[in-house]
């Protein structure tokens, strides 16, 4: 889509986007807003929106993306070279090992972060052995009020994967050594908590 001012003349070019475009939840909230500040003249709030970006598509993206950071603290506004909101840098990160050794596909990861509020959230590199996942962490991610909380989180959702996977006749995909030392180290991260938790 071309580049659009946005204006009090904006009006049937978002509606027509709206109808046209199959959209998200969000972009659904953002473009009524948009709606409704063309429909109360509102100046002010159309500036706003106009700072990010020049297609609709675009500003319901990177609008979304800084509301987003606003749950972990994140305030700035600050886009990258194709006008796509920046990635907000989590703080005191740290990368949890679990599984056999640092060999490749051989351990999962528990990546925390907190944002400038001190609102954590939680990310997984997972492995199954040859099969497995993964994510950076993200203004996406499940927002918690405390670091344990987010990495008890973080431990159960790994443990669930791990254990749906136990006796998987794919082998080669799902190495069962590989799954049983991950579950292994889950455990004995959650039995050292609950000794600490003790004293």
């Amino acid at each position: 889509m071309e580049t659009l001012p946005l204006n009090l003349e904006s009006k049937n070019e978002i509606i027509t986007y709206r109808d046209e475009q199959h959209l998200v939840k969000y972009e659904h909230g953002i473009i009524d807003e948009l709606l409704s500040a063309i429909d109360n003249t509102n100046l002010e709030k159309l500036s706003w929106f106009s700072k990010f970006g020049d297609r609709i598509r675009c500003i319901t993206m990177n609008v979304h993306a800084y509301r987003k950071g606003l749950e972990f603290g994140f305030t700035e506004i600050a886009f990258d070279q194709y006008g796509w909101f920046k990635r907000p840098e989590f703080l005191d990160k740290e990368d949890i090992k679990l599984g056999t050794s640092d060999r490749y596909g051989e351990y999962s990861v528990i990546t925390l972060g907190r944002g400038e509020n001190h609102v954590w959230t939680y990310a997984l590199h997972y492995s199954f052995g040859t099969a497995g996942g993964g994510s950076a962490l993200s203004v996406y991610d499940k927002p918690f009020k405390s670091r344990e909380d987010a990495l008890t989180f973080a431990l159960k959702e790994l443990k669930d994967m791990m254990t749906e996977k136990i006796g998987n006749i794919d082998t080669t995909n799902y190495k069962q050594p590989i799954i049983l030392a991950t579950l292994r180290a889950i455990d004995k991260v959650l039995v050292s908590r609950i000794q600490l938790a003790l004293f």
